[in-house]
């Protein structure tokens, strides 16, 4: 199969997709441009602040749900169950079910005056229900935050010419964002400034690499961690207009220019797909990997359906937003691009290397070294040999970008969850349990069961907004059948990770050894989520007619 029909397909299917489906589901929700949103009424000059045009808040939250995730999960499909319905689920899932639960979790965020998810479930669903949503999220975030500095750290070590560039960063988003919000230099201008320094901080990376010794007894991913982590405080109680909508905008212009390459690559070079189109339901050589059922719907997350993403819809994004208008392109377009990233990540793994090139480097480096020598193959007609280092510089970026936002929504959810007024000390208790996590790799045990519960978050959240649009006389099949859907495949999920917990044998001397840690963890996250789910449903047949709620 030629990877030009799959690329020309996907982009014909996201943009029917955005046409025709995205405004089905604006007309549903009820967009008002004329209704003054929560960056307008409530602006408080640190967190809701009206962005100053929609492609700086789309600069945010693309940036921000645009992590490793959308290349992590498509690189592994590939290898585990083969090309084919790893393309399949992420062309039907960014679509009918993470576009959706984007958008929705944006607009119900800027409905309830940019409250969260979790704190939205309450008056919509329960008491209860709000507690243990919050609880769940809350402990999800300092996981990821934890995570995902520790795969930053590790890129810092492994790429140290991406250290200048990503660092420089900084100090270009603040000009940036003190020319754009300060002065009266044409946002244009600003823009070509900006993208400008940071070509040239990449240029300057190749030539300064940073490599950190020992010091202290400190090892250098030690070292990193613990300036990530500080970077995270500083950066999530700054003003969102000085450092976070600037930097997030101007990112954005690098992963643009990844993606557009990438395109261009694919149209020039038209490598044929040589991974298996299909490959076996529980795959021999890659059984840890489980079923492709329900297996492949958690594998591959950010790219499909993702939520993590509604959590950034709706807590940072949504106090940003300067008008409803601009509410489908931000949440439904921005998902539908991380889709394309996605895809992109498919053709890079899937005909930019052989099969044996890929499970060697999946080996040796892991899914993103599997994306960077598959990009850095299929654009040597355009890039030569600096595909495989832009392509990993362009991934730091946003691994940075996420951090800051899962540092900064972690804040949000501290003070609604524990009435705390103070956003440093919020900020401190996220940033001291997440460099717990990471620091004495606890982490790593509960990752397996808290990567699936990242797609129940997502259902989660369309239940929300299921119960909310309800209430309003609305329909609810555009996010009611999508919540149903990933809310029996997680659990299902769930249960299979809990058996291999209680199935697992010593390898050294082939007796029963049960994970009992992991098996306690996934039975606690099983019952939470379906206590959540029955409070939805519950709330769903009494059949409220909430005409009232919504003056």
């Amino acid at each position: 199969m030629s990877s030009v029909v799959l690329l020309l397909f996907a982009l014909v299917w996201f943009t029917f997709g955005y046409r025709w489906y995205g405004k089905r589901v604006a007309a549903v929700v009820g967009v008002d441009p004329q209704r003054t949103t929560p960056a307008r009424e409530r602006n408080d000059g640190v967190d809701f602040v009206p962005a100053k045009n929609w492609l700086v808040l789309f600069g945010h939250h693309f940036s921000s749900i645009c992590g490793a995730g959308p290349i992590i999960g498509p690189a592994l499909a590939v290898a585990y169950w083969g090309w084919l319905p790893s393309l399949a689920w992420v062309l039907v899932g960014s679509v009918l079910m993470g576009a959706v639960a984007d958008f929705t979790s944006l607009f119900v965020s800027v409905r309830s005056q940019g409250h969260s998810v979790p704190e939205i479930a309450r008056p919509e669903i329960s008491p209860r229900a709000r507690l243990l949503f919050s609880w769940f999220i809350f402990l999800s975030l300092v996981l990821v935050l934890a995570v995902f500095a520790i795969f930053a750290a590790k890129t810092f070590i492994q790429a140290p010419d991406t250290v200048v560039p990503s660092f420089g960063l900084i100090p270009v988003a603040v000009l940036t964002g003190w020319l754009m919000y300060r002065t009266s230099v044409d946002n244009t201008a600003v823009t070509v400034l900006g993208v400008g320094l940071l070509i040239a901080f990449l240029v300057l990376g190749a030539q300064l690499p940073i490599e950190l010794s020992t010091w202290l007894g400190m090892s250098a991913e030690t070292q990193w961690i613990l300036v990530l982590l500080a970077y995270c405080f500083v950066a999530s109680v700054t003003p969102v207009q000085t450092l976070l909508q600037p930097r997030d905008y101007l990112a954005s212009f690098l992963l643009f220019a990844a993606i557009g390459i990438g395109i261009l690559s694919v149209l020039v070079s038209a490598p044929t797909m040589q991974a298996e189109s299909a490959r076996a339901f529980l795959p021999d050589d890659f059984a840890a990997a489980g079923p492709l059922w329900p297996m492949l719907f958690v594998t591959i997350a950010c790219g499909a359906i993702s939520g993590f993403h509604s959590l950034v819809s709706s807590g940072t994004t949504c106090k940003q937003l300067d008008s409803e208008a601009h509410a489908c392109r931000i949440g439904y377009g921005g998902m539908l691009t991380e889709g394309l990233v996605a895809v992109l990540v498919i053709i890079c793994v899937g005909a930019a290397l052989s099969p044996s090139e890929v499970r060697s480097i999946l080996g040796a480096g892991g899914p993103i070294a599997a994306f960077s020598a598959g990009y850095g193959n299929m654009s040597l007609p355009l890039l030569g040999d600096y595909g495989a280092v832009f392509a990993v510089m362009a991934l730091n970026a946003f691994i940075l970008t996420t951090l800051d936002s899962a540092t900064r929504i972690g804040r949000y959810l501290v003070e609604e969850l524990f009435g705390i007024d103070n956003m440093y000390l919020a900020t401190a208790l996220v940033v001291a349990l997440a460099a717990a996590l990471a620091l004495t790799g606890q982490w790593a045990r509960i990752w397996p069961a808290f990567g699936t519960s990242n797609q129940l978050v997502a259902a989660l959240a369309l239940l929300v907004g299921s119960c909310w649009l309800l209430r309003r006389g609305r329909p609810v099949a555009y996010t009611l059948i999508p919540a149903c859907i990933m809310i029996v495949t997680t659990i299902a999920a769930f249960l299979y990770q809990l058996y291999g917990a209680l199935a697992r044998v010593d390898a050294a001397t082939g007796a029963a050894a049960p994970d009992w840690f992991i098996a306690v963890v996934v039975s606690v996250l099983i019952v939470l989520a379906l206590v959540v789910f029955w409070e939805g449903v519950q709330t769903l047949r009494k059949g409220w007619n909430g005409a009232a709620v919504e003056s």
